[in-house]
């Protein structure tokens, strides 16, 4: 019996994920990217999987990444940050679930794709697809200038919601789909089976 407490106490320790820092762009950085890839950092994005309690590392030269608002990243507008960083290394934490959306404060180089839109997910969420390009919605017509936007909560919430959200909780925490989970849980059966 005992050995069976070593076993539950080793899995629920192993289940807890820790918080990991990314690093933007991995060994590539923060800077533009090359003009036949512009889509560089939509697709970093794509293949990492950001948790509340992450950070976001960006290492740069003679640039800067600023924080925005969805308004302002899919038009590059650098004149109202939320926040704006210049230092060659910033850590940002990413505290809550929902869209984040980083820029270049360097003219020019968001429009050639140093931007960043990254959807962290709550534990029990599942990853959302993030579109490349604005939707249609959010294109102001030819000659009308948009209003300014102030921040908002609504500017951190998620992309798009996630066909997971009406499944009651109780069935979404046993879907097993995350190596993040089976991995423990491999180890879990294999510690029990040792300890038989």
């Amino acid at each position: 019996m005992s050995h069976l407490f070593k076993c539950v106490i080793l899995f629920i320790m192993l289940c807890t994920t820790a918080a990991r820092d990314f690093k933007v762009g991995d060994h590539f950085g923060w800077h533009v990217p090359d003009p036949t890839d512009t889509s560089f950092y939509t697709h970093w994005a794509e293949r990492n999987r950001f948790q509340v309690g992450d950070s976001l590392v960006f290492e740069y030269e003679n640039d800067s990444v600023l924080s925005v608002e969805k308004w302002d990243y899919f038009q590059c507008d650098a004149s109202n940050p939320i926040t704006a960083f210049d230092n060659g290394k910033s850590i940002l934490n990413l505290d809550s679930a929902g869209a984040f959306y980083f820029i270049s404060g360097t003219a020019h180089h968001c429009s050639r794709g140093q931007k960043l839109l990254v959807e962290v997910m709550s534990p029990q969420h599942h990853p959302v697809p993030v579109p490349e390009s604005p939707p249609p919605s959010l294109l102001a017509p030819q000659g009308i200038s948009p209003s300014p936007m102030s921040p908002s909560p609504e500017a951190f919430s998620p992309v798009a919601s996630s066909p997971y959200d009406s499944i009651e909780e109780d069935s979404a925490s046993i879907m097993l789909s995350s190596s993040a989970v089976m991995a423990p849980f491999a180890t879990f059966l294999v510690v029990l089976l040792l300890a038989l």
